[in-house]
């Protein structure tokens, strides 16, 4: 009798492992049981208007399990004519109430380029102190890899001409470790979306990590993406846009 409830015991802990414990991330977060993964202390959030009228006074008052905010990035464009119709409220409140803040764009593979960099670096006006630019890269559209890493150094290109400062890169893990992974990438910071593991995995490195999807913040209504700054607060800074003018 004991050798079969061993044997029962066994196969429900194999069960836990190989089933269900890769989820045990996602139904943290599910219940906002969120922590900031270990040997990591620096915590931000990326919004756009999906997540409506933010108080960003609330935003900075609050904590996810006694972690601050300390960071924002915010959407700004996407493609060659869509601003987030809640940038300029959120970019200005942000700074505000005292985050270091960015602006991103949403690339579209199919649209110029150079449209794309124009439009973005017209409506984004960076300031001593906000993150560097950001480009978000997430889909591939109808173009092969080499037409995809062209077009998309083409942007950097041109907003790093723009701003004096190189941008910073934004994308799922397979989209870096697969496609984005040459060596004209590798003197750009990356920030990459891996969800529910300890740390993101692949052979490359990364400077912001964004961890969940499914993060709550007082001040925001809903579920709010958490990120990982990889680093200290000083490093954090000396990575800022610095005006030159």
């Amino acid at each position: 009798m004991w050798v079969g409830i061993a044997i029962a015991i066994l196969g429900y802990l194999s069960l836990f492992y190989i089933v269900l414990s890769p989820f045990s991330f996602r139904w943290r977060a599910l219940f906002q049981d969120y922590n900031i993964p270990e040997g990591y202390s620096i915590l931000g959030i990326d919004v756009s208007h999906h997540q409506g009228k933010i108080d960003w006074e609330k935003v900075t008052a609050g904590n996810v399990n006694g972690t601050p905010v300390s960071f924002a990035f915010i959407k700004a464009t996407e493609g060659v004519g869509l601003i987030d119709p809640n940038f300029n409220y959120n970019f200005y409140e942000a700074r505000e109430n005292g985050l270091i803040r960015g602006a991103y764009h949403f690339f579209i593979p199919g649209a110029s380029a150079r449209k794309q960099a124009d439009f973005f670096c017209n409506q984004v006006q960076l300031e001593d102190g906000d993150m560097p630019p950001v480009l978000d890269i997430e889909k591939q559209g109808n173009l092969t890899d080499a037409q995809l890493r062209k077009t998309v150094l083409e942007w950097l290109k041109l907003v790093e001409q723009h701003y004096g400062v190189k941008p910073i890169i934004y994308t799922y893990i397979n989209f870096r470790q697969y496609i984005l992974n040459t060596a004209d990438f590798d003197d750009y910071y990356f920030w990459i979306a891996h969800y529910y593991v300890n740390e993101p995995r692949g052979d490359f490195s990364w400077r912001f990590w964004q961890s969940t999807d499914r993060g709550k913040l007082s001040g925001i209504r809903g579920f709010v993406d958490l990120d990982i700054y990889n680093g200290s607060m000083y490093d954090l800074r000396q990575i800022t846009y610095k005006d030159r003018k």
